[in-house]
């Protein structure tokens, strides 16, 4: 295994979380890819640690569904199946619906703000062509409307649905033709939420996670 990845340390975590955090980057970003075998011995030479962090960390990736550990075999980076991204995303749209009718009523003059800050630093990464800003952006528009929906236990589903979904949505932002449509989606659901339009802002939020599941399932049998 050739790593393209070195680890970050920071005094403020434990080993175990620094390691975890760079094989999930690596794992998100695509570094590594489905299939991969990761084993501990080599995973800690590269990484200039030892194998109890490694292993630690392995397990941790394993609770979020981003490796396999196979007996006798070391682990494995995991794939998902078009059905897995189906199953996620039928739960996300149910969620983002939810999170953008909470935010009719509750965003705040500031958080609206930010909402719209937010658009302009996206349309800005899709003029410069820069995927990773895009994503990010894309991100951040979602989490002020969760944030605004004020409600703790819809977020920490909410964030990891999204982690388990980042390489696939990686994929779907390189099919250029949906990019305009994300646009319209997001300028849509702001309108919506300055009106306080509830059930309009529940029905955009669901068709914009419904457009998105077209796209990512269409980069995943186009991949390669």
């Amino acid at each position: 295994m050739d790593t393209k990845f070195s680890i970050e340390s920071t005094e403020y975590l434990p080993l175990r979380d620094v390691v975890f955090r760079t094989l999930r980057d690596a794992i998100l970003t695509g570094k590594l890819i489905p299939g991969e075998r990761l084993m501990e011995n080599q995973l800690a030479e590269k990484l200039g640690v030892s194998r109890t962090p490694v292993r630690e960390a392995l397990r941790m990736l394993a609770l979020e569904n981003l490796v396999e550990l196979v007996p006798r075999k070391g682990a494995q980076v995991l794939d998902m199946s078009e059905k897995d991204v189906v199953n996620i995303l039928e739960v996300r749209g149910v969620l983002e619906g939810l999170a953008t009718s909470l935010a009719c009523k509750k965003m705040t003059p500031e958080q609206a703000a930010e909402l719209k800050n937010v658009e302009e630093k996206f349309e800005k990464a899709i003029e410069e062509k820069d995927l990773e800003e895009i994503a990010e952006q894309d991100e951040n528009f979602h989490r002020v409307i969760f944030s605004a929906a004020d409600n703790d236990k819809l977020i920490q589903i909410f964030n990891n649905l999204q982690l388990q979904l980042y390489r696939y949505r990686m994929a779907h932002l390189k099919i250029d033709a949906s990019i305009p449509a994300i646009v319209a989606h997001h300028k849509s659901i702001i309108r919506a939420i300055e009106n306080h339009e509830t059930e309009e802002g529940m029905a955009l939020a669901q068709g914009h996670v419904k457009y998105h599941t077209e796209f990512i399932l269409r980069a995943m049998r186009n991949k390669g």
